[in-house]
């Protein structure tokens, strides 16, 4: 028994995950932290922590949470009308610097 095919399996099975991730941007939060202001701010506060319970807190979440979760809004793959047009216009950058300026944010502890 030779351990070549085992070795194969790995390495087609890494590159298809490759494939499947696409490329990850790493993101320039202070770029994210100027977006913000002008698209995401009057909903989801200057920092992420909505001051209304009618939208989320973002602040202190995953970043690549956050990545995926403009992605699916851009791509229509996670339903809200309002979010689908806010993510429409964002580019990828765009996107990884939002990500990455709220995941770097501290959320609120609400108790």
């Amino acid at each position: 028994m030779t351990r070549e095919p085992h070795a194969m399996k790995i390495l087609i099975a890494a590159a298809a995950l490759a494939l499947i991730a696409g490329p990850a941007i790493a993101g320039d939060a202070e770029a994210g932290k100027k977006k913000a202001a002008e698209v995401c701010a009057a909903c989801h506060g200057p920092d992420g922590n909505s001051p209304t319970p009618d939208f989320p807190r973002i602040a202190g979440q995953y970043e690549d949470y956050l990545a995926k979760a403009l992605s699916d809004y851009k791509s229509g793959k996670r339903d809200n009308p309002i979010m689908q047009g806010m993510a429409a216009p964002l580019s990828d950058a765009d996107i990884a610097n939002l990500a990455a300026y709220y995941a770097k944010q501290k959320g609120l502890v609400v108790r």
